[in-house]
């Protein structure tokens, strides 16, 4: 839906103050979430990396504990590189300040969505 005249004069406005106000520029830029996911997905992919030279070190050197600690740190990163895509496909909206806290939604456990998707479900599949 398109804004009328005066709301879109108020928006330029808005605009316009938000733009001079040096405080609320570097705010903004120093909370952008798409440079953290990136940020997060290069240690992830780092530490993937160690953990796989700590494999192949293990393995030359026949020893067996080294390599499996690789293995655990190739896992973790991992599972970081998979929360960091997860969390950048939806991101948390914060303060400018940074006061507000973090999300306080509840996450769902596996049984409430299982009965959730089965309230969903077409009931002519039967």
């Amino acid at each position: 839906m398109p804004l009328s005249e005066h709301e879109q004069r108020a928006f330029e406005q808005i605009e316009r103050s938000l733009a001079e106000d040096p405080k609320f520029a570097s705010a903004v830029r120093a909370t952008d979430p798409r440079i953290h996911a990136r940020r997060r997905l290069v240690l992830a992919v780092l530490v993937v990396i160690v953990g796989l030279g700590l494999v192949v070190f293990g393995t030359v050197n026949d020893l067996l504990p080294l390599g499996a600690g690789g293995f655990l740190v190739m896992l973790a990163g991992a599972a970081f590189a998979m929360q960091t895509q997860r969390r950048a496909k939806n991101p948390t909206l914060h303060a400018v300040d940074g006061t507000a806290s973090r999300s306080t939604r509840r996450r769902s456990s596996l049984i409430d969505r299982l009965e959730e998707r089965w309230r969903r479900r077409p009931e002519g599949n039967r």
